[in-house]
């Protein structure tokens, strides 16, 4: 299936935006909230109204659409501490996971301080009863289409029962969001066999077999190169490795991609054939865009919080607005509480 979100929302609770978040502040946030408008998407644009009015007035048509602004004054830029959430109320990521926990928006998303975000989620919203740790939930693409990576970052150290409890998270995310019936979860290790990797793979790996059946169709062992060959639905990892395979992924296909520019510019018959190959590279590269997924979800949470790229263009907040009005949908968090619930 596409990784793009597709077909027309139904929600009607408006998903809250940061609008201001991000490397590029409003003009790509209000852009995409827009396109998403116009989509079915309901959004709250937060942050400072006077700005955020004067970017709406770019838009024509922009005044019929569901789109409203709510007041933030204060932003949490990208070089500041995300311990600062606990003191900055009036930050536009505070005012927007606010308005999840009040029930007036289905779910945050910011652009902007990844780590204020989660740290913010945390703090106003809670965790699932049954999570330790809230992880970031991403996904890559592969010869399947996709495969769902978590954790991307949340988390650089790790209990091994973390990695059971995200692999059962990601298992109802896949289910009820992506229509991914039964997915398979893979270990990330440094070999298929049961009995390699460090001490946290090797006690992560005995819990999810023990939960092989019980909510968990657990594949076994993966290696680097099945991320990318859809060996799995899921890979589980720490989020310090996991960050590392997110970032090295992203990198390699900007230089990937270079090299093949490069080369197709370099004689004259090869510009020929660069003319030809063109429609095809583009859907490679578009496939290969981190904007087609929009951003990630931090799963685990009690609500609804996604976090994109700082670098994030309109499509790409666009599309995590859409990835959000689906959660909210598919009843995400009351599927995930009870799959947790014990007994």
């Amino acid at each position: 299936m596409n990784a793009e979100p597709g077909g027309t929302p139904k929600t009607t609770l408006p998903i809250a935006l940061d609008a201001v978040g991000g490397d590029h502040g409003a003009a790509p946030n209000v852009e995409g909230a827009v396109q998403a408008a116009r989509a079915g998407v309901p959004v709250l644009l937060v942050g400072p109204r006077v700005a955020l009015h004067a970017e709406l007035g770019k838009h024509p048509g922009s005044g019929s659409l569901p789109l409203d602004v709510v007041d933030a004054p204060d932003v949490i830029g990208m070089q500041e501490h995300a311990s600062d959430v606990r003191s900055r109320t009036g930050a536009s990521i505070n005012v927007c996971t606010r308005l999840v926990k009040e029930g007036r928006a289905a779910a945050a998303v910011s652009m902007g301080h990844s780590g204020a975000t989660m740290a913010s989620a945390l703090l106003t919203l809670g965790r699932v009863r049954g999570v330790d740790r809230p992880a970031i939930l991403t996904h890559l693409p592969s010869q399947t289409g996709f495969v769902t990576l978590l954790d991307a970052g949340a988390n650089a150290d790790v209990k091994a029962g973390y990695l059971a409890q995200w692999a059962r998270l990601a298992t109802v995310y896949l289910r009820v969001v992506e229509d991914r019936e039964n997915p398979t979860v893979g270990l990330l290790s440094i070999g298929e066999e049961p009995h390699k990797g460090s001490a946290l793979v090797l006690e992560a790996h005995e819990l999810l077999r023990g939960l092989h059946g019980h909510g968990i169709n657990f594949h076994g062992n993966v290696e680097g190169r099945d991320l990318f060959q859809g060996t799995t639905d899921i890979v589980v990892t720490d989020g310090f490795t996991g960050n590392v395979v997110l970032k090295l992924a992203e990198g390699e296909a900007k230089v990937l991609f270079g090299w093949v520019r490069e080369a197709l510019g370099s004689t004259l018959k090869s510009k020929v054939g660069g003319l030809l190959v063109r429609p095809a590279l583009r859907g490679l590269a578009e496939r290969m865009d981190p904007s087609t997924y929009g951003a990630s979800i931090l799963i685990g949470v009690r609500g609804l919080a996604f976090i994109g790229h700082g670098s994030a263009d309109a499509r790409a907040v666009k599309n995590a607005l859409l990835r959000a009005a689906r959660a909210h949908e598919a009843d995400l968090i009351a599927r995930l509480e009870a799959a947790l619930a014990p007994g």
